[in-house]
């Protein structure tokens, strides 16, 4: 199958396209940071995707996933709009197997930078419009919404015991999730899955539900 991925040069994205590559699938990457994947299948395409306007012409893909995303002033444009972007453009049309956008466990319990929650509650949302609209086609989509991710942008929190310990105490499995993991989920909800769609699908060994029962102890 013909796959575009986004955010392609690093952590998540690579994995995933690296994934797809291993499994005998052609790849298409978009990043705006030059390529680190060396395969015949795979193509590299440096763009921001904030830059619509020259979008190039592409495909038709099986499958897109939208896994670019950052976390500064750019948030909206970035991880919205540039979701919404790619996936208008290269998401929509008969043919099309599954869209997947990586979306965020902020995006559920709003614990983050304020721009990017925002960025990634809409995400959510636009997640059920895609999976309504491709529907007649027979295609999904569904959001994967991480938790922690052993990534490099993750090593200001990684690095220091004290912040590690805290989040640690937050996560009752008592560990983050590795990309390859991530990853694995990512090729699951495009190739094996069929039926379920417009799910925003909450990975995050139960960070966010974790809640204490206040009660007496029983005598």
């Amino acid at each position: 199958m013909k796959v575009l991925i986004t955010g392609t040069s690093s952590g998540i994205g690579k994995e995933i396209a690296d994934k797809f590559l291993r499994e005998g699938h052609h790849v298409t990457g978009i990043d705006c940071n030059k390529s680190a994947i060396q395969h015949t299948a795979y193509r590299h395409i440096c763009m921001d995707i904030r830059d619509k306007m020259h979008y190039p012409e592409l495909g038709p893909f099986d499958i897109v996933i939208n896994n670019a995303g950052v976390q500064n002033n750019n948030d909206i444009d970035v991880n919205l709009k540039g979701t919404i972007d790619i996936t208008e453009k290269y998401g929509i049309h008969p043919g099309i197997r599954a869209v997947l956008m990586i979306g965020s466990a902020s995006g559920h319990n709003g614990s983050e930078f304020p721009e990017y929650v925002a960025s990634k509650g809409g995400v959510l949302s636009y997640t059920k419009n895609i999976a309504l609209r491709i529907a007649k086609y027979g295609a999904t989509c569904n959001s994967l919404d991480f938790g922690g991710v052993l990534t490099e942008l993750n090593k200001p929190v990684m690095e220091d015991k004290v912040l590690w310990n805290e989040i640690m105490e937050q996560t009752p499995l008592k560990r983050w999730m590795t990309v390859e993991e991530a990853a694995d989920w990512a090729y699951f909800m495009t190739v094996t899955n069929r039926f379920c769609t417009g799910q925003n699908i909450l990975i995050d060994g139960l960070e966010a539900g974790n809640a204490h029962f206040v009660w007496p102890e029983e005598q």
